[in-house]
């Protein structure tokens, strides 16, 4: 099964900063042929890093993540901003491209020991999937692998996580800021 990624995924010029391009997957996932591709890929992966459970990272992280659970049989973290989890959480800061910011985690939404694939839409410059990962690892899972639909290149998103120790996988790879 292949799909061209590149052609679903939608770019809109100044968004949310002046000067930055987003690359949306929104399109890509309300084309059926389109989620069904990314579901089967990520899945795949997944299972050949063993993983036992999934963290899906807010928002656009949590659409597949929760398929990719499913499919592994698996349960399903979430890893949101502050105020969406009610009771007690764990909290991590980190760095984006264009400000700060924070995750939260429910204790005990990890299984201490689990395996885990840690899902997003989107790599840019690794700080989010970072700050996920190290939730994971402070609720004493191991992180099997990171995973996204799309890969900014030209940013320093996989170096970031390669550098502490995790495996990265992307679909679909760009290597520039161009419109098409």
């Amino acid at each position: 099964m292949s799909f061209d990624l590149n052609a679903a995924i939608r770019r809109i010029p100044d968004h949310p900063t002046p000067g930055t391009l987003f690359f949306d997957v929104m399109p890509l996932f309300e084309n059926a042929e389109g989620l069904a591709y990314c579901s089967t890929q990520l899945v795949a992966y997944s299972r050949t890093q063993r993983a036992g459970a999934v963290l899906g990272i807010e928002a656009r992280g949590l659409i597949l993540g929760g398929v990719i659970a499913r499919e592994l049989n698996a349960g399903l973290a979430v890893a949101r901003k502050p105020g969406k989890l009610p009771g007690e959480k764990l909290s991590q800061s980190y760095e984006l491209e264009y400000g700060a910011d924070e995750l939260q985690l429910h204790i005990g939404a990890i299984a201490p020991g689990a395996r885990v694939v840690v899902h997003d839409d989107l790599l840019a410059t690794g700080g989010t999937a970072e700050a996920a990962c190290k939730l994971v690892e402070r609720s004493g899972g191991h992180v099997a692998g990171v995973a996204f639909v799309v890969e900014l290149d030209f940013l320093p998103g996989r170096e970031r996580l390669e550098n502490q120790g995790y495996d990265v996988h992307s679909l679909v790879v760009f290597d520039s800021e161009r419109m098409a």
